[in-house]
């Protein structure tokens, strides 16, 4: 990848935790093999685990995005919706995964079914963008006012949630959010 560019991986299977991963940390650092090793080790005993599809084609949960992070030295802390996102401290956070609802399609034919999709926002030279695997390329959001604003309309959906992908000492101070928020 060159200075500039964009790392983005597109959708394939249900690996779209494993894409967010990667879109997040910018590079391409989880495969299906480690997600899966990552399952197995959060559920030894278990003949089907939980942590992902019975069919073997993904769709990996929290759990497994929350251990692929620490096992690179980073935290996911899960944003409390409650909160506006004007208490971030953007400045203190890596990137966004946003777990939202997706259409199901099978080709062009779209389905009147709704499943979970996870995805990622990070700051890429300047700019926040869209790192969704479904999307062709990256989508520029903007700068932090337009970042703030697309948070704020991914979260205003019912079922969606975001985690905060941090260091892990930005995780243990709570530096991640504003120090002027008094719920901190």
């Amino acid at each position: 990848m060159s200075e500039g560019e964009v790392f983005h991986e597109k959708q394939r299977l249900e690996l779209c935790a494993i894409h967010a991963l990667n879109n997040v940390l910018q590079e391409r650092v989880f495969t299906k093999d480690t997600a899966d090793d990552i399952c197995k080790r959060l559920a030894p005993q278990c003949v089907v685990n939980p942590h992902r599809s019975m069919l073997g084609t993904g769709n990996y949960d929290v759990n497994v995005i929350m251990a692929a992070l620490q096992s690179r030295g980073l935290a996911a802390v899960w944003w409390d919706k409650r909160r506006s996102v004007q208490c971030l401290c953007v400045k203190k956070v890596q990137g966004f995964i946003l777990n939202v609802p997706s259409r199901v399609s099978l080709g062009i034919v779209s389905l009147p079914l709704r499943r979970r999709h996870w995805l990622a926002v990070r700051q890429v030279n300047g700019p926040y963008y869209n790192l969704d695997s479904k999307l062709k390329n990256p989508v520029c959001i903007g700068g932090e006012a337009e970042l703030r604003t697309f948070l704020s309309e991914q979260l205003s959906q019912d079922v969606s949630e975001m985690l905060l992908v941090v260091e892990r000492e930005v995780e243990e101070d709570g530096t991640w959010l504003n120090s002027d928020d008094p719920r901190k």
